[in-house]
């Protein structure tokens, strides 16, 4: 990592059911790949899940697969992250803290990534497009929800980071910039609430089987990578107390 400390998942802790019995959790970009995972991960920690994204019907296909599966009922919220408004997320803040009462977390799972171009042939609307999604609208949406987070005894805001060895090399463009640019928010915001009971977090994953590990590398076959199921598992680690030594810190899923 070019700027933020390093920490290590512990080589014996595995997520246990009821870990996070009580905690209501965010997760933007839900029906993702690595979105679905951390929601089922959630649940099956016992925390009350909140799926967000942009296509309702996705939501709600995610919400009937847990269904089927045994896992809790989780709240469904559409939110469109390349347009939502200040307002926006304030009713969103606003409408967890009438319809459950709290919230101890949130994990920034949406991404934008419109493929490896050069910065000379990079359509403005897709470098716009990926600066809004992956660093503006995690901003916004963290800030208009600090007054929660902050009002519970301990709470964490887990930022989902990519391979910086990778990112700055020719090609990553929009995406490369604002993963960096992610990068320094989660520092500051870090210095920021140190004293709080609010954690900040970065995740850095390992290669797994997503849509956009497909779309950057094409020519993979992207079977071979693992799902998203052990960074999900790092995500529930982040969310509760356990946690508490790697605030501030990227948690480095890559060995």
């Amino acid at each position: 990592m070019s700027g933020l400390p390093v920490a290590h998942l512990p080589a014996d802790w595995q997520p246990e059911a009821g870990s996070l019995a009580g905690r209501v959790v965010l997760v933007t970009g839900a029906y993702g790949g690595l979105g679905s995972a951390v929601v089922r991960a959630a649940s099956l920690a016992g925390a009350t899940v909140v799926i967000t994204g942009k296509r309702k019907r996705q939501l709600e296909k995610l919400y009937d697969a847990m269904r089927e599966e045994g896992l809790a009922e989780p709240v469904i919220h559409p939110l469109d992250m390349e347009v939502a408004t200040p307002r926006e997320y304030a009713a969103l803040a606003d409408g967890l803290q009438r319809d459950l009462g709290r919230l101890d977390g949130i994990v920034h799972c949406a991404a934008s990534f419109a493929g490896l171009t050069p910065i000379s042939m990079q359509r403005p609307d897709d470098w716009l497009r990926a600066m809004h999604v992956n660093v503006n609208a995690p901003f916004a949406l963290t800030q208009a929800c600090m007054p929660l987070l902050t009002e519970a005894g301990d709470s964490a805001v887990v930022f989902v980071l990519d391979n910086p060895d990778l990112l700055k090399r020719a090609h990553w463009g929009g995406y490369g910039v604002s993963k960096a640019a992610l990068e320094r928010l989660v520092a500051i915001l870090h210095e920021e609430t140190d004293e709080t009971s609010l954690r900040v977090h970065a995740l850095l994953p390992a290669p797994m089987r997503t849509a956009l590990r497909r779309l950057a590398y094409f020519g993979d076959d992207i079977m071979q990578q693992p799902t998203p199921d052990a960074t999900a598992a790092a995500a529930v680690y982040l969310l509760g107390p356990q946690a508490r030594a790697a605030r501030g810190a990227a948690l480095d899923l890559r060995r």
